[in-house]
C-alpha cells in the first residue's frame, strides 16, 4: 500500500500547497513514484502547480522527475450506494487509483473544513501541517491565555485530528504521525518568534504531535510557481551558481524531507 501524506491546515496562506509540492517532486526525484490529489476543488493551488510544470518541461523539451496530478472524479449519484457520501466515494476511487502505481501519495486539503479534508486526514499516514509563526495560527490548534504562554484547551482543528485518529483506531490502522512545521518563518529573531516557538513546544507534548522545520519567508518558492519549479530543478535549468537564499532554502528542504520520516526514503539530494 502507498504511504498517504496529508498536507492539511483549516487556515489558508501557511504555504500548504508549497510544502506539498516540493515535498512530493523531492520524492520523485529521489526515484519513487509519487502521486498528488488536490482537494481544494475550487482553487487547485497543487493542481496547477504540477500543470505549470507539465506545460514548462514540455515548451522548454526538459524531462525532469514530477509527481503525477489525477483530479477527483466525477461520479454519478446512481452509482453511490445507500447511505453514503458522494465525496467519500470520490476520494477512495483516487486513491485507490494512484496506490497501483504510487510508493507515496500526497493529498493537498484546503485552507478550510470540508468532508473531503476530514476524510483524507483519516486516511493520514503521515500528517504534515504548517503553521505561520503567528498566535492567529496557532488558535486553530489550542486556545491560549492571554499571556500568551498558558493552554487553555485544544481548538477546532486540532479536534478534527483526533476525531480522525479515533477513526484510525477503529479500523485497525496505524496512529498518524502529525508534524506541525512552523512555516513561512521570518528572519528576525523577535520576541513573538520565541514565545510561539515555546508554545508549539508546550503544545507538542500536550496533544502528541512532532515539530518539524518549515520554510523561511522567501521571493524564491512565488517566483517558481508559474513555471511549476522546485527549488532542486535551478541546476538542471544551467543555473549554475545558486544565491545563498537558494542554498539556504535546498538546505530547510532536505531538512524537511528528513525530519518527516518517511518508510524507505534516503535523502540524497
Amino acid at each position: 500500500m502507498a504511504h498517504i501524506i496529508v498536507v492539511g491546515n483549516e487556515k489558508g496562506g501557511a504555504g500548504k500547497s508549497t510544502v506539498a509540492m516540493h515535498v512530493a517532486s523531492a520524492l520523485a526525484r529521489m526515484g519513487h513514484r509519487v502521486g498528488c490529489i488536490d482537494l481544494d476543488l475550487r482553487q487547485r493551488s497543487l493542481g496547477r502547480y504540477i500543470e505549470n510544470r507539465q506545460r514548462f518541461l514540455a515548451k522548454e523539451g526538459l524531462d525532469l522527475p514530477t509527481p503525477r496530478d489525477l483530479p477527483l472524479p466525477e461520479i454519478d449519484e446512481a452509482e453511490v450506494p445507500s447511505g453514503e457520501n458522494p465525496q467519500d466515494l470520490r476520494l477512495s476511487r483516487a486513491v485507490a487509483a494512484l496506490e497501483a502505481e504510487s510508493e507515496f501519495i500526497v493529498i493537498d486539503c484546503p485552507g478550510s473544513h470540508t468532508r473531503l479534508a476530514q476524510v483524507a486526514h483519516s486516511l493520514a499516514d503521515t500528517l504534515v501541517t504548517p503553521l505561520n509563526d503567528s498566535f492567529v495560527d496557532f488558535d486553530l490548534l489550542a486556545r491560549i491565555d492571554t499571556d500568551g504562554e498558558r493552554i487553555l484547551g485544544p481548538s477546532v482543528y486540532a479536534e478534527m485530528v483526533w476525531s480522525a485518529r479515533q477513526l484510525r483506531a477503529q479500523a485497525g490502522l496505524a496512529p498518524i504521525d502529525w508534524v506541525v512545521l512552523r512555516n513561512r518563518l521570518g528572519s528576525q529573531a523577535m520576541l513573538n518568534k520565541q514565545r510561539m516557538e515555546a508554545a508549539v513546544g508546550r503544545l507538542a507534548k500536550r496533544i502528541g504531535f512532532r515539530v518539524g522545520p518549515g520554510f523561511s519567508e522567501r521571493v524564491v518558492f512565488r517566483e517558481l510557481f508559474p513555471r511549476g519549479l522546485t527549488l532542486l530543478d535551478l541546476k538542471d535549468l544551467g543555473v549554475s551558481s545558486l544565491s545563498m537564499s537558494n542554498i539556504a532554502a535546498r538546505q530547510e528542504l532536505r531538512e524537511l524531507v528528513r525530519a518527516l520520516g518517511l518508510p524507505g526514503v534516503e535523502v540524497r539530494f
